[in-house]
């Protein structure tokens, strides 16, 4: 990270020497490196948690946390103008067990940030807090850009400019059913101006989704990010996918459609690309302008979020914008008629996505945002078995099993067992209902003592060998089968079959056994309905 920030700063000082050498004219608004030897207008101000009295003054200086109930709003900014916010900064409570929340907190997918200008009934931000800082599917994670920084995954910064000429207010909403925000921090930032000048574009952003993309009435399934009328200018993009097909998603091209033409001026080259990479996602990465801020794998389930700030190219508009993304990729051969994986295909993968613009005028895009039930991923498991099972029930052998909670990873428990050799076991029953197309995989934990295991099912061996070492402790997928289980009883059983060369230990940590479904069209195809998984396993 010390590296990264190095970097940003390194940039922001070339940046400062080449720009402003000539430039003497004074600044309006907050300021980066190349603006600081300027004179800028102004009064700074400030709205904190901090606690205060009736005019202001700080009373405590230690109380300086709030609780928000599910259902109510905590306004963190309510100002008159004209001014312009300069930084946001907040922190709270993850989801998990905490010492002063015993019983859980919000996630931050159910936490909607609000922020409204000089009165209007429509906001002109109306973002999930997550997703507002590029931490999609209520998970943390870091962030290291220019205008978004969240260090260490829980200190969650913007420095996007945000003019307001009569008023701005800024709340945080809690939209849980059942549970607090809990230890919420706040810094607000912002100049008081004695002007604003007249074509000055306020900042927006809006939050869409689709679970799945659907098909259009033009026929086509491309996603929409943002449509609005107006002038302005784009300038990012946070688009967060879940994978509901085993192969690569994003052969899918950006189309920008500006001042209302037919055809898409602006045409891209492959999802990746949009977000300034190439060949794919295939780590996490943080950049001052483009950055994949989660990614665990490619496959049934497996998660991305990637974000793309236009701020050296914003892409401007005089009348309106249309931005788009084809959601096209890869399909296994049981997704295909021709019983083949070829590349251009339409998908059908969950899409939600934040878009950030300047605008003068109002926008005509819809504000109204789907609630915080509605924005959670839909289960798509047709069966889950906690590892619980293996405790009550003593299946293990040769070992030591018990269960633990853990606030950081899985809240609901994992089993954690330590072999006493290689003939140890763990045996986990299950029941299939009705044949069904569908993969079989673990919720695992990896960490620096964990070793390799090996699945069998039915006494038939699945998949490949779990290497469960990493550096870190972290929550992981594996797959092991594509298949049409028959109705009946089946037993998964795992062995220890080793540990990575840099692993201190050879320990198990498993969550539970799960059946995900596959796209309806599996089903409609039928093309491995016959297939013999004990002597054709396949894993797509």
């Amino acid at each position: 990270m010390k590296k990264q920030l190095f970097r940003i700063l390194a940039i922001s000082v070339l940046v400062s020497v080449c720009s402003c050498s000539r430039d003497t004219s004074p600044v309006t608004g907050g300021a980066i490196l190349s603006d600081l030897i300027k004179p800028i207008e102004g009064r700074s101000r400030r709205s904190s948690s901090t606690y205060t009295d009736k005019d202001g003054k700080p009373l405590d200086h230690n109380k300086d946390n709030i609780r928000v109930f599910p259902g109510e709003s905590m306004v963190v900014l309510d100002a008159e103008g004209p001014g312009v916010v300069t930084h946001m900064w907040f922190t709270f409570y993850g989801p998990g067990s905490q010492v002063w929340a015993p019983e859980g907190s919000a996630n931050h997918q159910e936490m909607l940030l609000k922020i409204t200008y000089d009165g209007n009934e429509q906001p002109g931000v109306a973002v999930p807090v997550g997703d507002f800082f590029v931490n999609c599917f209520g998970k943390r994670t870091e962030v290291i850009s220019l205008p978004v920084l969240v260090e260490d995954g829980d200190s969650y910064n913007s420095y996007w400019p945000m003019p307001f000429r009569k008023s701005i207010k800024i709340e945080i909403v809690n939209q849980s059913k059942d549970k607090n925000i809990n230890l919420l921090y706040w810094t607000i930032d912002w100049i008081e101006l004695k002007k604003l000048p007249a074509k000055t574009p306020y900042f927006h952003a809006l939050y869409r989704q689709e679970y799945p993309v659907t098909v259009k009435e033009d026929g086509s399934n491309d996603y929409t990010i943002l449509e609005t009328e107006g002038k302005g200018h784009y300038v990012g993009t946070v688009l967060a996918v879940r994978n509901r097909s085993p192969k690569w998603f994003g052969e899918g091209d950006e189309k920008i459609y500006i001042d209302g033409e037919k055809d898409p001026s602006i045409f891209g080259t492959g999802t990746e690309d949009y977000f300034l990479q190439a060949w794919g996602f295939r780590h996490k990465s943080n950049t001052l302008f483009f950055g994949t801020a989660f990614f665990d794998q490619r496959g049934i389930g497996g998660k991305l979020a990637e974000y793309r700030w236009h701020i050296a190219d914003p892409v401007v508009f005089n009348k309106g914008i249309k931005v788009t993304l084809e959601s096209k990729g890869w399909l296994s051969p049981d997704e295909n008629r021709e019983r083949r994986s070829h590349s251009w295909n339409e998908r059908q993968d969950d899409y939600s996505s934040v878009a950030y613009w300047y605008q003068t005028g109002t926008p005509t895009c819809d504000f109204n945002i789907p609630p915080a039930e509605e924005r959670a991923l839909p289960d798509i498991d047709r069966m889950v078995i906690t590892a619980k099972s293996v405790v009550d029930n003593k299946s293990y052998r040769s070992g030591r099993a018990s269960w633990s909670r853990s606030a950081e990873h899985y809240m609901n428990g994992q089993l954690l067992f330590v072999p006493d050799n290689d003939r140890a076991s763990v045996t986990i029953p299950f029941t299939v209902a009705a044949k069904e197309p569908c993969r079989l995989l673990l919720s695992v934990t990896k960490g620096p003592d964990y070793g390799i295991w090996q699945a069998y099912l039915n006494g038939v061996r699945v998949g490949r060998p779990m290497n469960l070492y990493d550096e870190t402790v972290h929550e992981w997928e594996h797959y092991l089968l594509d298949f049409w289980p028959d109705p009946g009883e089946y037993e998964l059983t795992l062995r220890p079959v080793g540990k990575d060369k840099n692993s201190d230990g050879d320990l198990l940590g498993l969550e539970s056994v799960r059946l995900r479904e596959r796209r309806p069209r599996v089903t409609e195809y039928a093309l491995d309905k016959d297939n013999d998984w004990k002597t054709n396993p396949i894993l797509y």
